[in-house]
C-alpha cells in the first residue's frame, strides 16, 4: 500500500473536524484548487463510486429467478411437485408450462422496463459542482472522491461528507441526520474531537441540502464511509408500503386463505366419503391449480412497466414504479403557479421609483444586485440581467454578499464604485416588498433621501396593490452607504433608503384553462400553493378560469390551528404567501380527509411537501434535492402532461 493510500485511510481513524484545513489538504494529497482529473479517476477506481448501496445491474438470470418469488407462484410449484410425486406427469407439465410462460412474460417486460428505466435515470442523475484541474466542473455525485473541493449553493444536494473551508452565510438542512427542524449555519474552524454530530458546524454531510448561502467543502469521506452511509440501514430498514403494494399483498393473502380452506375442506370431505386418498389429494391439487391466479404477478409487472414506458414517451420519468398506481388514484393536485398556470418565462416589465415613474437608478441598483449575486440562482435575477438596456458597471467591484434566505426574503450585495471618489461602499438590498420596507427609514426622491412618513408608506402600498391586482410580481429595492469593513452581517440591513419597485410579469399559458377543466372532469381538484402575494395569485386564478372563491395566506395559517386547517383546506383552492413548513401542513390537512394528494414543485422550499405528498412531481431543471424527493420527473413543466397521464 503506497503512502497516499495510507494517508487517506488514516483520516478515517481521526476526527477531521478537529484538524486545520492545511493538515487535511496534506493528508488527502489535495489543494485548495482541487484534484486533477487524472488523480480523481485514480481515486475513483481505488475507493469506488460515491454510493450508499451497490448499483450493480441485476443479471438476466437473477431477474428470471425473481419471477418465482410470489407466494402464489410458490403454491403452484408445490402443486406441480405433488403431481409429479403422485405420478400425474400431465398435470405437472401443464402447471409448470403455465408457470414458465408466466415467468417468461414477466421477465421480458421487466427486462425491457429495467433497460428503459436505466436510460431514463441517467437523464436525472444528480450532479455536483467541484473544482477539477483548478476550474469548476459539473460531475455526477457518484464520481465525487476524497480530496475533491465541492462548491455548494442554495439548493445543492451535498454529495459526501466534507469540511467547510469557506462559507458565506451557508445554512444546511440536516434534519435527515439530526432531526433538527431549522437549518444549521455552517462555518469554518476547528471543533473538539469528541463533538457530536449535531455540533459539527464545520462539517457538511451526504444526504443533506443547502437552504441558503454558499460554501466550499473539502470531501474526506464518500459512499458507505459517510455518516449517512453508516446509519443508512437504520434509516431505511424497509420502505413503507404504498397503498397499491398493501392492496396486492392483502389480495394475495386472501386468495391463499381461500385456496387453503377450499382444498382442505374438499380433501377432508373426500376422505370422509371413503374416496381413495391419492385421488382426493390430486383432486384438491387440481382445485388449487384452478383457483390460483398464476398470471397475476406477470400482469402487475406488465401493466406498471408499460405504464412507465408510455409516460416516458410523453416526457415523464417514473422514478418509482409503484407510484404509477398512486398517480392514477390522485384526486387532489397541488402546484405552484409559475410554469404550470403561467408560461414560466418571467420578464422585467418595469423599474420604477417610489412615485411610480420609470427610473434608471433603480435599474442600475437591481442590475448590480443580480449581477454579483451567487447564492441562489433564480428566474427573477435572470430577467433583470436579460434587460435590453444594460447599465454601465465596468468600474464596480463586489465586496460582500449577504445571501437570500426564506425568513428574511432579502438578498444584499455590498459594492464599490472605483470610479467615484471617497471611501464608502454601497449596500444594495432586493427582496419581497414588505421585507424591504421593514428595514427602510427613508425614501429616495429626486436623487435625495427623505424620511419615510405615513403618506409615503400609503403611496407605496397603493402602488403595490394596483400592480399586484394587474398580475405583476412586485419586489422592492433599497440602498445605503456603508463604511468599508472586512465582513458584513444581516444587521447591516437597517436604516436603509427605499429606492423603488421592480415589476415582473409571467403571462398565463394559452391552453391552461382547458387543461384545468379537463382535470376537473377527471376528478382531480387543482390547488395552487405559492409563496407569491395573494393579489397576484388571485389574478392568475381569475384569468385562467380556476375556481377560487376563497384564499388563505401564510399569515392566516400562522393563526390557524391544525383542526381549523383541516376544515378549510378541502374547500380552499388558493394558498398564497406560504413558507415551506406551511406547504407541508396543507398536504397533511388534505391527507386528513383521505385524499390522495399530488404535489408539484421544483425548489428547495418544496422538498418537505414533496416528501409528504402521495405523489411527488418535479421537473428536469429542478434543484437536486427536489428531484431526489420526487416520484415523477417531468422533462416539460406542463399540467397537460399530467392530465394525459
Amino acid at each position: 500500500m503506497n503512502k497516499q493510500q495510507n494517508n487517506i485511510q488514516v483520516e478515517k481513524k481521526v476526527s477531521p473536524w478537529n484538524l486545520p484545513p492545511e493538515t487535511l489538504f496534506e493528508l488527502l494529497h489535495t489543494s485548495p484548487q482541487g484534484l486533477t482529473s487524472a488523480e480523481a479517476n485514480e481515486r475513483l477506481k481505488r475507493f469506488g463510486r460515491n454510493e450508499i448501496t451497490s448499483k450493480e445491474r441485476v443479471t438476466p438470470f437473477q431477474l428470471f429467478l425473481d419471477q418465482f418469488k410470489s407466494p402464489l407462484i410458490l403454491i403452484l410449484v408445490f402443486a406441480a411437485i405433488i403431481s409429479m410425486i403422485t405420478g400425474d406427469l400431465t398435470d405437472a407439465i401443464i402447471v409448470l408450462a403455465i408457470l414458465f410462460l408466466s415467468a417468461v412474460m414477466g421477465f421480458i417486460q421487466e427486462y425491457r422496463a429495467n433497460n428503459a428505466m436505466e436510460k431514463l435515470r441517467g437523464r436525472v442523475a444528480h450532479k455536483a459542482n467541484v473544482l477539477r484541474d483548478g476550474t469548476s466542473q459539473k460531475i455526477l455525485t457518484a464520481e465525487v472522491v476524497p480530496g475533491d473541493i465541492v462548491l455548494l449553493s442554495a439548493g445543492s444536494l451535498i454529495p459526501a461528507d466534507g469540511i467547510v473551508i469557506q462559507a458565506d452565510y451557508c445554512f444546511v438542512n440536516q434534519a435527515v441526520l439530526t432531526g433538527e427542524t431549522f437549518p444549521e449555519e455552517k462555518k469554518t474552524g476547528q471543533l473538539p474531537a469528541n463533538a457530536g454530530l449535531a455540533e459539527l458546524t464545520n462539517c457538511v454531510f451526504m444526504g443533506t441540502d443547502v437552504r441558503s448561502g454558499s460554501a466550499r467543502a473539502l470531501i474526506f469521506r464518500t459512499g458507505k464511509q459517510t455518516a449517512f452511509g453508516q446509519i443508512a440501514d437504520k434509516l431505511s430498514v424497509r420502505p413503507p408500503e404504498t397503498e397499491f403494494q398493501r392492496g396486492i399483498r392483502q389480495f394475495g393473502e386472501m386468495i391463499t386463505r381461500v385456496m387453503m380452506v377450499i382444498v382442505l375442506v374438499i380433501f377432508a370431505a373426500n376422505v370422509l366419503l371413503k374416496k381413495p386418498v391419492l385421488d382426493s389429494l390430486l383432486f384438491s391439487v387440481a382445485l388449487a391449480v384452478g383457483l390460483a391466479p398464476e398470471l397475476l404477478p406477470a400482469i402487475i409487472n406488465i401493466t406498471l412497466s408499460m405504464g412507465a414506458q408510455a409516460m416516458a414517451k410523453r416526457g415523464v420519468i417514473v422514478r418509482k414504479l409503484e407510484s404509477i398506481e398512486n398517480f392514477g388514484s390522485m384526486d387532489v393536485l397541488c402546484t405552484d403557479k409559475t410554469g404550470t398556470l403561467t408560461q414560466g418565462v418571467v420578464r422585467l416589465d418595469g423599474t420604477l421609483d417610489p412615485e411610480g415613474q420609470p427610473s434608471e437608478e433603480v435599474l442600475r441598483l437591481a442590475y448590480l444586485n443580480a449581477q454579483f449575486e451567487t447564492g441562489l440562482t433564480n428566474p427573477l435575477d435572470e430577467a433583470i440581467l436579460a434587460t435590453e438596456t444594460k447599465p454601465e458597471i465596468e468600474h464596480v467591484v463586489k465586496k460582500e454578499e449577504i445571501p437570500y434566505d426564506f425568513v428574511r426574503k432579502r438578498l444584499s450585495i455590498v459594492v464599490q464604485d472605483t470610479a467615484q471618489p471617497g471611501q464608502t461602499y454601497t449596500l444594495i438590498t432586493k427582496g419581497a416588498l414588505d421585507k424591504i420596507l421593514e428595514v427602510c427609514t427613508a425614501v429616495r426622491r429626486d436623487g435625495r433621501s427623505a424620511p419615510m412618513d405615513g403618506s409615503c408608506l400609503d403611496l407605496i402600498r397603493k402602488h403595490f396593490t394596483e400592480w399586484s391586482d394587474q398580475g405583476y410580481r412586485v419586489l422592492g429595492i433599497a440602498m445605503k452607504e456603508v463604511p468599508p469593513q472586512a465582513d458584513y452581517s444581516v444587521d447591516a440591513e437597517c436604516e436603509m433608503i427605499f429606492a423603488g419597485f421592480l415589476l415582473f410579469f409571467d403571462p398565463p399559458k394559452p391552453d391552461v384553462q382547458l387543461t384545468i377543466q379537463d382535470l376537473q372532469k377527471s376528478g382531480v381538484q387543482l390547488k395552487v400553493i405559492t409563496g407569491d402575494n395573494w393579489q397576484v395569485t388571485q389574478h392568475i386564478a381569475q384569468v385562467t378560469g380556476m375556481p377560487a372563491s376563497d384564499i388563505i395566506t401564510g399569515a392566516q395559517l400562522n393563526n390557524m390551528n391544525d383542526e381549523a386547517l383541516w376544515q378549510r383546506a378541502e374547500k380552499v383552492n388558493l394558498f398564497a404567501e406560504v413558507d415551506p413548513d406551511q406547504k407541508n401542513r396543507i398536504i397533511l390537512a388534505l391527507h386528513n380527509h383521505k385524499h390522495v394528494v399530488g404535489y408539484m414543485g421544483d425548489g428547495i422550499n418544496d422538498v418537505p411537501a414533496l416528501h409528504t405528498a402521495d405523489v411527488g412531481i418535479s421537473v428536469d431543471n429542478a434543484v437536486d434535492v427536489a428531484k431526489e424527493a420526487a416520484d415523477f420527473v417531468l422533462l416539460e413543466r406542463s399540467l397537460d402532461v399530467l392530465r394525459q397521464g
